[in-house]
């Protein structure tokens, strides 16, 4: 095994602060990645920030077209991405539910109850409080590997940038599914909160895709 040296740590290092900013789309799909102004930024030499573009071109989060540059999304994707949240969020509900502590649960609960407001919330609010929602179950898995991938497939849900507004009717039904979900983690019924949970899923991509058969 090669030994591990400095620049490799420092390599690393870069990885994880671009990959942050760019899955948070603090760097948006289609920005130029340029190397002298990432090292600048990150106060990294060229050779580490050259080796961490490389890690990000092999996750697909960038690519070479005359420079570096931060992948976008193709919309005719979206059954894929809906595809792999499915089986990574389906699965990590299920050891969730076996997993969460009852000030975990409790912490969902608080999320439920505040996207109960529904309408009266801004949609970024309600937003930012489904990912939320999403993403403390995933991570309540305790399986990193299923959280690192959660991370990148929200990633390229959100960078399809969808034509979808949800209907009134549709936020209550998400709003009963995410209660449903919450329900089985609370009664520790791993098979029935991947079951919900697959379905809420399943019907968020049938809205996405009338959508965009309707765009």
């Amino acid at each position: 095994m090669r030994k591990r040296t400095g620049t490799d740590l420092i390599a690393g290092d870069v990885h994880q602060q671009l990959r942050s900013k760019i899955l948070t789309l603090e760097i948006k799909p289609g920005a130029r990645l340029v190397e002298d102004d990432i090292s600048s930024m990150l106060e990294a030499g060229r050779t580490p920030v050259r080796e961490a573009l490389l890690r990000l071109q092999g996750e697909g989060l960038v690519s070479r077209d005359r420079g570096w540059v931060v992948e976008s999304t193709d919309p005719s994707s979206f059954r894929t991405i809906f595809e792999s949240r499915i089986a990574i969020e389906g699965y990590a509900t299920r050891l969730a539910a076996e997993r969460a502590t009852l000030a975990d649960l409790d912490g969902l609960q608080l999320l439920v109850d505040e996207m109960d407001r529904g309408e009266a919330l801004p949609r970024s609010e309600i937003n930012r409080l489904n990912q939320s929602f999403h993403r403390t179950i995933v991570a309540l898995s305790n399986n990193p590997f299923f959280v690192e991938l959660h991370e990148r497939t929200q990633f390229q849900y959100w960078n399809l940038r969808l034509p979808v507004i949800f209907m009134k009717d549709q936020l209550g039904r998400s709003a009963e599914q995410h209660k449903a979900i919450l329900g089985a983690m609370k009664d520790r019924n791993g098979a029935l909160a991947e079951q919900v949970t697959r379905e809420h899923i399943e019907t968020t991509m049938g809205i996405v895709a009338d959508a965009l058969r309707d765009d």
